[in-house]
């Protein structure tokens, strides 16, 4: 007779050999090829809101019809395909696969006769809202200056790195007060990118975009639970994780005089390894305009903000705005003061080669930082001799161009404003949608349906966070019109991004059946786990190889590699990862909205 250990060891076993089995039918489901041994079928591999529109993209020419099929191949939708308008940038016609009319929860399978299955999906109401936690979890892993506990990061736990409580100011960074060599303390803030450095350039308009991202959504955002240290503490987790590197970039500036540090970095690059086995000497980097109004911004936007949690976080609302008027009376007197690293390489040392985040135009900063000043302070001098309808052409936001930031700002902000509207405000939303809508006419004859797919020019260092942040200005669009048609290609882009694509990823790691394992990711090559740090966004198809990594293809929305070395085709990067946040959690807020426009 069996004991009851033994009995229970024998039942964990044959459930172990059970998981394995329906895990490699629903991989052989998902992979079974059509034609040349690819999986031909391209569509979001998470789902579909029920009542939201549902694409798919098919590559080869099979049969007309397509299946909705259940996991056991029970069809339970047909339709026919159609041929998309124009050709993909490799030059063929795509097949599109509409079943917006099944609505039906569950999860399913695409079926193509002569083309073969697609990944398996879901349709469900909240579909997106893993991965859209995801997306800011991403920064907790990102996070210096602390150890990240198994019960928070799971197997990605790893020992604390960079406490940064003893960095070096810069020869070049050198004041009177603070001379070269001193000691300062600046710990916590967000790795960057695949390296361990912190930049307040690019800091800035990541900050920003997810407290942009609570100020337009708080209600969703409210409920959002992302398992971090601080969860639990009366402060949403979004603000929480925001507050982890505000606290930082507030050390980034100069008490004496209120300019801001350009980066705390090493000289050169680490090499890869973890975290804490990174210890060369940091520094403090020249004070720069740039920086400075980016910080400015930031604070100015982070007081407004976090005043209505003055009783979790007394005094911080008003630390935020005394530093961001510090930083823009600094920056007016120091309009110049233009970071250039190989200049600056020529007259200091040690020579510093990591990230530069040059940027030789600091117009679209005062432009952004005044916009923030003057929402949060209402005090129309900060308006004087800024001038907001200088460019014609407006840019998505990166961080070398903060401009559409400013515009952002003003326009979800007007209702406020009373009889001091800034002038130019009517001009200004009206770009707004001109610029909309020049995104979003003939998305519709792309080969995959999307506003990506529309430019060969939208496929270079980043792409990813180009879809990203054209969701984004569309969101911005419908806010400011109530019009769905803006949502609606918001999601396409939503859906370009986690498989309807050229190349079949979901560019988000961990979230999907076809993702990047090899991202150019310091601790996620380190770490010994076998599976990347979830949540993160990669760079996406980028032709121009800057890394001199060999790519299989150089038709743009196919340059993509997922190998580590890779980094202009495969880092990440808290740039990108944050319009991906606001994209996907506003398109979660507004799922009700989501319906197909006749």
């Amino acid at each position: 007779m069996i004991n009851n250990s033994l009995q229970r060891i024998i039942i964990k076993c044959y459930l172990f050999l059970a998981l394995i089995l329906v895990f490699s039918v629903a991989r052989a489901v998902a992979q079974q090829p059509g034609g040349n041994g690819e999986l031909t079928i391209r569509l979001n591999q998470i789902g579909f809101y029920p009542d939201a529109p549902k694409i798919a993209v098919v590559l080869n020419e099979g049969d007309s019809a397509f299946y909705i099929q259940t996991l056991k191949k029970e069809t339970v939708f047909t339709g026919r395909l159609k041929k998309s308008v124009k050709t993909s940038f490799a030059g063929k016609n795509t097949f599109i696969a509409d079943f917006s009319g099944f609505t039906k929860p569950g999860k399913f399978i695409l079926f193509v006769p002569g083309s073969g299955y697609s990944y398996p999906f879901q349709i469900k109401r909240s579909v997106h809202a893993e991965v859209a936690a995801a997306s800011i979890k991403a920064y907790y892993f990102m996070r210096a200056s602390i150890p990240l506990d198994e019960k928070f990061a799971g197997k990605w736990n790893r020992a604390e790195g960079h406490p940064d409580t003893s960095v070096l100011i810069h020869a070049s960074a050198a004041t009177d007060r603070r001379p070269e060599g001193t000691v300062i303390s600046s710990p916590r803030g967000w790795y960057d990118a695949g390296d361990y450095n912190k930049y307040i350039v690019n800091s800035g308009i990541s900050t920003s975009t997810l407290l942009s991202l609570y100020e337009d959504f708080p209600d969703r955002m409210k409920t959002v639970k992302l398992n971090i240290p601080e969860s639990g503490n009366h402060i949403p987790d979004v603000l929480n994780e925001v507050l982890w590197n505000l606290r930082w970039m507030l050390t980034m500036q100069d008490p004496g005089d209120g300019g801001v540090y350009h980066k705390l970095t090493n000289a050169e690059f680490d090499k890869f390894e973890m975290p804490d086995k990174a210890t060369a000497p940091r520094y403090v980097i020249q004070k720069g305009t740039a920086a400075t109004l980016d910080f400015a911004a930031v604070m100015a936007q982070a007081s407004r903000i976090f005043r209505k949690f003055s009783k979790d976080l007394p005094g911080l609302a008003d630390s935020c705005i005394n530093s961001a008027n510090k930083a823009w009376d600094w920056a007016n007197k120091n309009p110049d003061m233009l970071y250039d690293q190989a200049a600056m390489n020529k007259k200091f040392r040690p020579k510093i080669t990591t990230g530069g985040y040059d940027d030789n135009n600091v117009k679209d900063e005062f432009n952004w930082a005044a916009a923030e000043l003057f929402v949060t302070i209402g005090d129309q001098s900060f308006l004087k001799n800024v001038d907001f309808l200088t460019n014609t052409r407006l840019p998505l936001p990166t961080w070398r161009n903060v401009g559409m930031l400013a515009y952002y700002t003003l326009v979800k902000n007007s209702n406020s404003f009373g009889k001091n509207p800034p002038e130019g405000l009517p001009e200004i939303k009206k770009r707004l949608l001109i610029f909309a809508d020049s995104l979003i006419n003939h998305a519709d004859e792309t080969a995959y349906q999307t506003v990506m797919d529309k430019s060969a020019r939208n496929f270079g260092w980043g792409s990813n966070s180009t879809a990203a942040n054209q969701g984004v200005a569309l969101i911005q669009a419908y806010k400011l019109t109530g019009d769905a048609k803006y949502l609606l290609y918001a999601l396409d882009n939503l859906d370009y991004i986690l498989g309807r694509n050229a190349t079949g990823y979901s560019y988000v790691t961990g979230y999907g059946s076809k993702t990047p394992m090899n991202p150019h990711h310091r601790p996620s090559f380190s770490d010994g786990v076998v599976d990347p740090v979830p949540g993160l966004l990669v760079g996406g198809p980028n032709p121009a190889m800057q890394d001199g990594i060999k790519l299989p293809s150089i038709v743009p929305d196919e340059a993509y590699i997922d190998d580590h070395r890779a980094y202009a085709a495969n880092e990440i990067a808290i740039n990108w990862n944050a319009p991906l946040a606001y994209l996907a959690n506003a398109l979660e807020a507004l799922q009700d909205k989501l319906k197909p426009v006749n």
